[in-house]
């Protein structure tokens, strides 16, 4: 698991970490330090770079 990129959204910092799962990726937003996904999202991706942009996708859609 290798760290993601670290966003500043409404007052919150999130961090996108992924990880290979079988034939596919999957990332999610992490904003606590124990690095659970909020609120139990994973998505997933048939790459590595698809899976980050869908969790960065999905949390422009939550601050907006």
């Amino acid at each position: 698991m290798s760290p993601g990129v670290v966003m500043s959204m409404s007052k919150a910092t999130y961090e996108i970490r992924s990880e290979q799962r079988g034939g596919h990726w999957v990332a999610w937003v992490v904003k606590t330090p124990d690095g659970k996904p909020d609120r139990s999202i994973l998505l997933v991706g048939q790459t590595r770079e698809e899976a980050e942009q869908r969790a960065r996708n999905w949390v422009d859609g939550l601050v907006k």
